[in-house]
C-alpha cells in the first residue's frame, strides 16, 4: 500500500530522532542570532535615516527602531561585521539543510493543529522554513551578484530577515527546553548509533519516555551512525568555510575564495592591484568625461559653490589614511594607503569651517545603484575622510575612482563613490 508523507510510515531514516534535532538545533540557535544582529548592524551602517537616497527600506516604520549614527572608528569595523555575516551564513547551511532534513516529517503531519500550542508551532515551523530558505537563497545570490529575484535586495532581505526571526523566536522559545533536555541526556547516556546489523535501531534518545514523531515505526536499516552523520555535515560546512573566508584577505588566500565573488574584473599588479567590484565600464563612465580638460568636482554649501579641476584639488592640503575596502558582498581588502583632500576641509572651502554637516555625494555614474550617496557628518569630519586622488603612491586607476573618490574609515564600500561629480553640504 502506498504510503503518503503524512504518514509516520513514510519517512524510514534511522537517524531521525530527537537527539540529532537537538544539536542541529543549538548550532543554528547561535549562528542565526549571530547572523541576525551583524545583518542588523550591516544595515544600519548605510546611515538609512540619513537620507531617502541612502534609505532603501522606506516603509519599515518601528523595525528601524535600533539605528544609529554609523560611527568611524574601529577602521574595520564594517569588514569585520560583513565578512562574519557572509562567512557564516555560507558556512551554516550544511547545518540549515541537515535540520530541515530532520524535522521533514513534521511538516506533513496530520491533523495540522491538535491544540492552540500545536498549532502556533506548526505556523511558526512554516514561517521559520520558508523564512530560512528566502534568506539564505537571497544571500546567496546577493553575494554573487545574481541579482534574479524581484525587486530589491535591501528591502528583500531587511523585512525577510524581521519575518524569519521572529519566527525563529517563536519555535526556539517552544523548543529550547525539549532540545536542552535531550543534550543533557547526552552527557548521562549516549545516543544509540545504529549499526548495519541492527535490523530496527534504537531511538537516539532511548532514555526518553516520551514517543518522538521524528522517529519511524519502521526505519530502513543504517548505512551510518549518527556521529557519522554529524561528521558529514560539520565536514560540510568546514569546507564552506574554506572556500569562503578567503574573501575578506588579499593574495593568495582571495584564490582559495572560490564561491565567494572575485570582482567585476581583475585588477592586476601594482599599486592599484586590489579588488574591483564595479568596472569603470560596467558604470558607464566615458574616459573623455574624466580628463584634465573636461572633469571638475563641483562642492557647493553654504556660501555658495566651488568648481575645482583635479590640478586645483591637487595643490590643496593633502593627507593620507590607510584604511580597506569593505563590500556588503563580504569581501575586503587589507588597509590601501589613500592620499588626497580631507572632506572637512572640502566643507570648509563653502563655508563650514568649524562645524561640517552632511554631504550627499554624486558621481558620473549612469547606472545600477548607490550613484548617489549621503555621508553622516560625523564621517564627514573624521581627519581620515578623504577625496582621494591617490592609492598607494600613485594615480587611481579608472576602475578604482579616477579622477577622484570617497574613502571613509568603517563606511560599506558602496558609500565610498567613485567616480565623484558632485558634493553637496548641508543638513539631509
Amino acid at each position: 500500500m502506498t504510503r503518503s508523507p503524512s504518514s509516520p510510515g513514510f519517512w524510514r531514516s534511522p537517524l531521525r530522532g530527537p537527539w540529532l534535532t537537538s544539536v542541529l538545533g543549538v548550532v543554528l540557535l547561535g549562528g542565526i542570532t549571530v547572523l541576525f544582529v551583524t545583518g542588523l548592524v550591516s544595515y544600519a551602517a548605510y546611515n538609512p535615516n540619513l537620507s531617502p537616497v541612502n534609505d532603501k527600506t522606506p516603509d519599515k516604520g518601528i523595525l528601524g527602531f535600533y539605528l544609529f549614527s554609523w560611527p568611524t572608528d574601529p577602521h574595520w569595523l564594517y569588514r569585520l561585521n560583513q565578512g562574519v555575516h557572509v562567512t557564516l551564513g555560507i558556512t551554516l547551511v550544511p547545518v540549515l539543510l541537515a535540520k530541515l532534513w530532520s524535522v521533514i516529517p513534521r511538516l506533513f503531519a496530520l491533523p495540522p493543529a491538535r491544540s492552540l500550542a500545536h498549532a502556533l508551532e506548526r505556523i511558526s515551523l512554516l514561517l521559520l522554513v520558508g523564512g530560512a530558505l528566502f534568506e539564505f537563497v537571497t544571500g546567496v545570490l546577493n553575494i554573487q551578484l545574481d541579482y534574479i529575484f524581484p525587486g530589491s535586495f535591501y528591502t528583500l532581505h531587511f523585512y525577510g530577515a524581521w519575518v524569519f526571526f521572529a519566527a525563529f523566536v517563536a519555535h526556539a522559545v517552544l523548543k529550547t527546553p525539549a532540545a536542552v533536555r535531550n543534550l543533557r541526556r547526552l552527557g548521562e547516556e549516549e545516543p544509540s548509533d545504529p549499526v548495519p546489523s541492527d535490523p530496527v535501531p534504537s531511538d537516539p534518545v532511548p532514555s526518553d519516555p516520551v514517543p518522538s514523531d521524528l522517529v519511524s515505526p519502521r526505519p530502513d536499516p543504517p548505512t551510518v551512525s549518527r556521529r557519522g552523520a554529524l561528521w558529514f555535515v560539520g565536514g560540510g560546512t568546514l569546507l564552506l568555510f574554506a572556500t569562503t573566508v578567503g574573501q575578506s584577505f588579499d593574495g593568495l588566500l582571495r584564490r582559495t575564495a572560490l564561491l565567494a565573488p572575485h570582482g567585476g574584473a581583475d585588477p592586476g599588479s601594482g599599486p592599484n592591484g586590489f579588488q574591483i567590484n564595479k568596472t569603470a565600464r560596467y558604470a558607464g563612465i566615458d574616459a573623455a568625461e574624466t580628463t584634465e580638460d573636461a572633469w571638475r568636482l563641483v562642492v557647493t554649501g553654504r556660501t555658495g559653490t566651488v568648481r575645482l579641476s583635479r590640478a586645483q584639488l591637487a595643490r590643496l592640503p593633502l593627507h593620507s589614511a590607510a584604511l580597506p575596502i569593505a563590500c556588503v558582498e563580504g569581501w575586503s581588502t587589507s588597509d590601501q594607503w589613500w592620499r588626497g583632500v580631507r572632506l572637512r576641509d572640502l566643507a570648509a572651502l563653502v563655508g563650514y569651517v568649524d562645524d561640517p554637516p552632511d554631504v550627499l555625494v554624486e558621481s558620473l555614474q549612469r547606472r545600477g545603484a548607490f550613484r548617489r550617496a549621503a555621508l553622516r557628518a560625523n564621517q564627514v569630519d573624521d581627519p581620515r575622510s578623504l577625496l582621494a586622488l591617490y592609492v598607494n603612491g600613485e594615480d587611481l586607476s579608472p576602475d578604482h575612482g579616477f579622477p577622484a573618490r570617497i574613502i571613509v574609515p568603517a563606511a560599506p564600500g558602496v558609500l565610498n563613490t567613485k567616480w565623484v561629480a558632485r558634493m553637496t553640504f548641508g543638513d539631509l
